[in-house]
């Protein structure tokens, strides 16, 4: 298969095109740099997903599966900056899903949306069709760009996943949850602190596991439309349970404190309903989060500070 990244040095780019290029696919990643990131198994090529005309690529490369993994990644930065954020995010979508169009090409395009859209649930574990109360800027632009995206199915014919992420963790991973903790407890805080009460819970997916569902998702999805699944384990975690696994396999000694405040635009409470997905994927198996861990906090401290 050929799988085009764009947004190919970030987390998410980055994570899935090594994994692609493992399991034997051709992968081409596009970026603002003009370097790869090191050791990039594919070819690289250098663009502005916001600007750059990218149906010429699209066009030659004629991938089988693009991910358009480029944009913000922040709650707190769309926040400080929501002009910003909805350029990242709602803009780069459109000049990709435009380029897409004028190509003439039929990849299935996959977006990665964010259960941000679900902002605080009525009920969990949440389902696709429950309704989207967004509480950032980084929620609404992700539900905007869920919108695009039907807007270019329904208007142009083009296949589209959105996959609403909640938690992802992973060794290329340098911010979000998990490593902020791990980060914390091999450096010098101590005690280590958490912003809200501990109580929180979110839903942790290793990168590993999306990116195994996302080579799934040519095969099995129907083409010309605009499917949205959650990409989740199902399994609702306090952050304190988080943070204390963390400590337990790095620094056991050290203690925790929750602040008790809870950061802007944070949900309190996120599980995701993944009877979609594993409908879609019966053969689909997310690890379990404490090998998982265990295995990404091996990677982390085997990797320079």
């Amino acid at each position: 298969m050929k799988i085009l990244i764009i947004g190919s040095r970030g987390f998410v780019g980055a994570s899935f095109g090594y994994f692609a290029a493992a399991a034997g696919h051709e992968v081409l990643g596009i970026s603002r740099s003009s370097q790869p990131d090191p050791g990039w198994p594919g070819r690289h090529r250098q663009a502005d997903a916001a600007q750059t005309d990218l149906a010429p690529v699209i066009r030659d490369f004629t991938p089988d599966l693009l991910l358009q993994a480029a944009g913000s990644a922040s709650v707190g930065a769309s926040l400080a900056d929501p002009v910003g954020d909805f350029r990242a995010t709602a803009v780069t979508l459109t000049n990709v899903l435009d380029s897409v169009r004028r190509s003439g090409r039929e990849p299935l395009i996959v977006f990665p949306s964010s259960a941000a859209v679900y902002g605080n649930p009525a009920s969990l574990p949440v389902a696709e069709d429950a309704p989207c109360a967004p509480i950032s800027p980084y929620g609404f632009h992700k539900a905007a760009c869920e919108l695009l995206a039907r807007e270019y199915t329904q208007c142009y014919g083009l296949s589209i996943a959105v996959c609403r992420l909640f938690s992802l963790f992973g060794s290329r991973q340098r911010r979000l949850l998990a490593w902020e903790i791990y980060a914390q407890l091999t450096g010098t805080a101590d005690p280590v602190q958490l912003h809200g009460t501990g109580t929180e819970t979110r839903d942790f997916l290793h990168i590993d596991d999306l990116s195994r569902a996302l080579l799934l998702l040519p095969a099995t999805l129907p083409r010309h439309t605009c499917t949205v699944l959650n990409v989740a384990s199902g399994i609702e975690t306090p952050v304190l349970a988080l943070a204390e696994s963390i400590r337990a396999m790095t620094m056991p000694e050290k203690k925790i404190t929750c602040l008790g405040v809870a950061r802007p635009g944070d949900p309190h409470r996120w599980c995701a309903d993944i009877r979609g997905l594993r409908a879609l994927l019966p053969d689909w198996q997310p690890q379990e989060l404490p090998a998982a861990l265990r295995a990404t906090i091996r990677q982390w401290s085997a990797q320079p500070a």
